[in-house]
């Protein structure tokens, strides 16, 4: 017996002058040396938001009398913020990292490299080149992925959209913190959760929400023309959004693994309280992200882009939607927190959550799969839009659409923590 107490104190001192601990602590608690510093860097296009204290819910009357959202008050943690809605072509870079990632799986050779796991990644040293005398691309390999037969066009080679699927997976935390004996006995695979999404935005919206208007333009050229590319996306399902704010972090992350440097962590969809906080830009009692209680200047101009009077859409300067930067900003730097396209975010729609949500950085969140009640499908959805009076400007005002319903007045923009202190 005291041979093993022996062998179990020499691995200890073993340990302890090679684990991590710096040469020369003289015993003293000094923490694991050699970690790199972290700063928190506002990220590429984003805001700093600050953390703060305000009354979240209706800010004028209630002129529906829905009273589903209360006045509450609520703190919310500081978060970095899109200072515009995803555009045209930030979303376009996601469709085609996506297509060539399915593209360089299929050709093989040196577009993808082995890892020691045993599973495959895209060599980024080696991009897909799809055009002119650069391309390097395999189309008879890559028939599979174009439309064939009768399904073309005058014979035009078409990327058949619906094969961009994006696959990924998340850590379900919400789950796994349920402090029960079953859920501590259960393997972490359980809360691992995966999805496959088709990320093509849904360019037939604007055709689907108007009878009998003529939009085939909008359809043939929003998403695809370099006209639209500074334009809010739209015909995105709150799936793809979801998909493409953890392709996003997953990009970033990548891309800094390589270099050695720490990640700053992941991108979501804003919470109802965080969009409604921002959109605020710090105005107590504003109804509007401007503030005041009208949606016009002292000169008559009209503040947002939204359907004014019964239908006059062009007296705001645009009749669908419009450029991601215009108008003003609010106090925080953020554009179009409302009109232009409503938004989506991470909340889940209760018409009591006000009444049972947490009073910091409160949230209601289901993650509903196909089979589950359609009410566990309804998002929040904030802001307001093009084809939306003025009421649902209010930054108080809360509506929803389903998680898999996409429309021509819905897009998105991303938020992510701040960790640590913010410079």
């Amino acid at each position: 017996m005291s041979k093993i107490v022996l062998l179990v104190g020499s691995a200890l001192v073993l340990c302890l002058g090679g684990c991590g601990i710096r040469s020369g602590a003289n015993g003293e608690l000094v923490g694991v040396q050699g970690r790199k510093s972290f700063r928190s860097d506002i990220p590429y296009g984003m805001v700093y938001v600050p953390a703060g204290t305000y009354l979240m819910g209706q800010t004028d009357q209630d002129i529906t009398y829905s009273s589903t959202a209360p006045n509450r008050q609520v703190s919310v943690s500081a978060f970095y913020m899109d200072e515009t809605e995803i555009t045209n072509n930030e979303y376009r870079q996601f469709v085609y990292w996506v297509r060539d990632s399915i593209a360089a799986k299929v050709m093989g050779g040196d577009f993808v490299t082995q890892a020691e796991d045993g599973s495959e990644y895209i060599n980024p040293e080696n991009k897909v080149s799809w055009g002119g005398k650069r391309s390097n691309i395999d189309y008879e390999q890559l028939s599979g992925l174009f439309y064939q037969g009768d399904d073309q066009v005058f014979g035009r080679r078409e990327l058949d959209v619906r094969k961009l699927l994006y696959q990924f997976a998340w850590f379900d935390y919400r789950a796994a913190a349920i402090k029960t004996p079953e859920n501590r006995s259960r393997p972490r695979s359980d809360f691992i959760m995966r999805d496959e999404v088709a990320i093509y935005p849904d360019t037939l919206v604007w055709l689907a929400e108007f009878s009998y208007a003529q939009n085939e333009p909008m359809v043939q050229q929003y998403f695809t023309h370099p006209a639209y590319d500074d334009y809010p996306v739209v015909g995105v399902t709150w799936r793809q959004a979801r998909a493409f704010s953890h392709w996003r972090a997953e990009f970033n992350r990548q891309y800094k693994a390589k270099r050695g440097l720490p990640s700053r962590g992941q991108m979501y969809l804003p919470t109802e309280a965080q969009f409604e906080w921002a959109a605020r830009g710090g105005r107590v009692g504003a109804d509007y992200p401007w503030g005041g209680p009208y949606i016009r200047n002292s000169k008559g101009c009209l503040l947002a882009n939204f359907k004014p009077g019964r239908g006059n859409y062009a007296d705001d300067g645009g009749l669908y939607t419009v450029h991601v930067k215009s108008y003003f900003p609010n106090d925080y730097g953020l554009y179009n927190m409302a009109g232009n396209v409503a938004e989506w975010t991470s909340s889940t729609y209760d018409e009591s959550s006000y009444a049972f949500v947490h009073d910091m950085n409160p949230t209601f969140y289901s993650n509903a799969d196909e089979d589950d009640p359609v009410s566990m499908k309804r998002k929040v959805v904030k802001g307001g839009s093009w084809k939306d009076i003025g009421y649902f400007l209010q930054t108080g005002v809360r509506t929803y659409e389903y998680q898999d319903t996409a429309k021509s007045y819905i897009g998105f923009r991303n938020v992510s923590p701040v960790m640590g202190k913010a410079y």
